[in-house]
């Protein structure tokens, strides 16, 4: 039974065109994603890149991942990620057990994360697993043009606030059983809090992708 990595990559991105295939820290933005999963073969058995796009799929081979062809009815701006993830798997004819989903607008993972993320899946034989951070903003609506405060009072002290978390999108991992029932996340899948700057990053527009740049080559110079 196997381990594999999927990596959706569709083409047509509309708020910042291209994104994919950027480039960014002078490799395009989908290859980070694909060393990332490379970096461990201790979890990870094999690569796909599930894309409708002609350019997509040539990086993505180039750079070793292997490519699965996503028809356009599965492409679209509201089409959910999991029906991706179920098409390549009805197209492998192999037996698949887990499966780790790396999204490519999320180029920036601490480096154990993959690694400490499978052994928390493992020992707490979980059907799903994802990456969370944990909110400190205050939030409220907006009704009759007066603002309500949702998850505070007003004075209070943002470090004071009730624990509230995000789903990063950082990774994510789950029982190919669960996928193909239509859920990647389950009533009972456990939340892996990740506190990093990282997990701030999620590339969907241009000052996303600038924020990213910012915190890569930040990161860079304190390794070097």
């Amino acid at each position: 039974m196997k381990t594999i990595a999927i990596i959706p990559a569709r083409g047509g991105s509309k708020r910042l065109a291209n994104k994919n295939i950027l480039s960014f820290g002078g490799i395009p933005l989908i290859a980070h994603s694909i060393l990332y999963a490379q970096k461990n073969k201790t979890v990870i058995d094999e690569i796909y890149v599930s894309t409708n796009d002609e350019a997509i799929g040539k990086i993505a081979f180039d750079y070793g991942a292997q490519v699965i062809d996503r028809p356009e009815s599965l492409s679209g701006d509201f089409e959910p990620t999991v029906t991706a993830l179920q098409h390549v798997l009805k197209t492998l004819d192999c037996e698949i057990e887990d499966v780790v989903l790396l999204q490519p607008t999320n180029p920036l993972r601490p480096e154990n994360l993959l690694k400490e993320a499978f052994e928390i899946y493992q020992k707490k034989n979980c059907d799903s697993l994802f990456t969370v951070s944990r909110n400190h903003q205050k939030f409220g609506k907006i009704i009759d043009e007066r603002f309500l405060p949702f998850n505070y009072e007003i004075g209070q002290r943002s470090q004071d606030l009730e624990p509230l978390y995000f789903e990063n999108g950082l990774l994510y991992i789950a029982k190919a059983k669960l996928i193909q029932e239509n859920t990647l996340i389950s009533e009972t899948a456990f939340p892996m809090e990740v506190s990093h700057p990282f997990a701030n990053v999620d590339i969907d527009t241009q000052e996303d992708f600038e924020y990213a740049e910012f915190l890569l080559r930040k990161f860079l110079n304190l390794k070097s």
